[in-house]
């Protein structure tokens, strides 16, 4: 049973003005996607200053999104239940110091557990940060979609200058300097949560600790295989081992969510064929963007001799790009149905990966820059729709359930594709390039279709 909703003290039963709710929330999503893409460029020089190779790298990348992802649902069921606020500020503060951790190790265990923190206190802030934003909207649906647009766009903004600012530190300071920017970013963000953002609200109910450990297990393992398959193939003991782990675990976890009387990942909401297809988009788009900017930073500067900073500056058009389709995104929902956004930001990416796979746009910079430029724009309009699509499905007092399901499928699709595309890169850095880009262009083909039947669905069943 899900409980009645109750509201905390602290909120005085009045959700906090929106435009304040949007900027620490927006800064906490920028942080949180930052670090999954400010790492890339400063790899190599962790490669050298650790003495990493290629899979303790993929490590270092994928310890962050695999605890993001692996801890998601129970840090929005936890917002739902304790209050969004507690949470969110618990989880500003656990990311705050472990980044400052990160900037401090010696050594690639002591970088990779510090990692692990980091993406612990990012999950926490993320669910939690969308709860709060949902619950500031009052059900005002154009409110929530410009909103999200907004909050997308911060975030979008944080993964896409991740590599020039990334680039630009490792230069100048060296590699540890990518984890220790974000102490005074995120102290600045907690000082305006806590003297502006009242509590979103509570909601009764139990903690599914059986599902969390399965999750976590099944994730961590299918990931594992992946990494480890590399420098090992796919047929040697331990990538076996990992996917039978992944396997046995993932049913055990359908099946003690279906059990529950109160789960952590609801799984009727996967009923409704909006929010099943939403989800299915969530995951091919970060599987894919994540693992082609890990591959693709790496190929620049390993196969064509670029310097971090270099690496970094290909993708600014990137970068500016990705935000202003975010906020034309949240503007346009109003006017251009949800499925036709999403539909047409997926076709042009699909296009842009077609273009980098068979253009040799990693040779020559203008065409890698005006690849890149489609591949932003549409990933940015098909992200914050994504996200309003999804919430619109659930109550508002699903919202940090509900933002948790898909920010964990998204984050476990980022951490498989840095794992899978990382392995082709070690394989041929040049024909593992193209095939990670077909795969991208394939997967994200596949979102679009899923998209267009779900419409269908909605459609017959009216």
């Amino acid at each position: 049973m899900d409980g009645d909703r109750t509201n905390h003290p602290a909120a005085g039963g009045q959700p906090s003005p929106l435009g304040i709710v949007i900027a620490p929330t927006g800064f906490a999503f920028l942080l949180v996607q930052l670090d999954v893409s400010i790492v890339n460029v400063a790899l190599a020089a962790m490669g050298s200053g650790l003495g990493a190779s290629v899979d303790g790298l993929q490590w270092i990348v994928d310890a962050y999104t695999l605890a993001f992802a692996a801890l998601l649902l129970f840090a929005g069921t936890l917002g739902d239940r304790v209050g969004a606020r507690k949470v969110f500020l618990s989880g500003f503060g656990l990311f705050i110091a472990s980044s400052a951790a990160c900037g401090l190790s010696t050594s690639l265990t002591s970088l990779v557990s510090a990692r692990v923190m980091q993406g612990a206190g990012a999950a926490l802030m993320v669910p939690s940060s969308l709860a709060l934003l949902n619950h500031a909207c009052a059900e005002d649906a154009a409110a929530r979609s410009r909103a999200v647009g907004l909050w997308t766009a911060a975030g979008s903004i944080g993964l896409a200058t991740g590599p020039m600012l990334g680039g630009l530190l490792v230069d100048a300071f060296g590699w540890r300097s990518v984890f220790l920017v974000n102490v005074p970013i995120g102290i600045l963000g907690i000082a305006t949560t806590l003297f502006f953002v009242r509590e979103a609200g509570r909601r009764a109910g139990r903690f599914d600790a059986a599902g969390q450990l399965l999750g976590i297990v099944s994730l961590v393992a299918i990931v594992g295989a992946a990494i480890e398959a590399g420098p090992r193939g796919w047929l040697s003991p331990i990538p076996i081992a990992a996917l039978a782990t992944a396997l046995s675990a993932a049913g055990a976890f359908v099946w003690v969510e279906r059990c529950s009387r109160d789960p952590m990942l609801p799984l009727g909401f996967f009923r409704d064929p909006s929010f099943s297809a939403a989800t299915f988009v969530g995951l091919c788009v970060n599987l894919t963007l994540y693992g082609i900017l890990f591959v693709l930073s790496l190929y620049l500067q390993h196969e064509r001799g670029y310097s971090p900073a270099e690496a970094g500056r290909a993708f600014l058009p990137f970068t500016v790009v990705l935000g202003l389709a975010n906020v034309f995104a949240g503007r346009a929902s109003g006017r251009i149905a949800a499925r036709t956004l999403m539909i047409g930001g997926l076709s042009m990416a699909v296009v842009s990966y077609v273009a980098l796979a068979f253009l040799g746009a990693a040779r020559v910079p203008i065409v890698l820059q005006g690849c890149l430029i489609g591949l932003s724009f549409g990933i940015g309009i098909t992200v914050p729709t994504m996200t309003s699509s999804l919430l619109s499905r659930v109550p508002p007092q699903r919202g940090g359930v509900a933002s948790g399901v898909l920010n964990t499928v998204r984050q476990a699709g980022g951490a498989l594709g840095v794992a899978l595309f990382g392995t082709m890169l070690a394989a041929d850095a040049q024909a593992g390039l193209r095939v990670a880009l077909l795969v991208s262009a394939s997967l994200l083909a596949a979102a679009a279709v899923a998209v267009w039947l779900a419409g269908r669905a909605e459609a017959s069943a009216q």
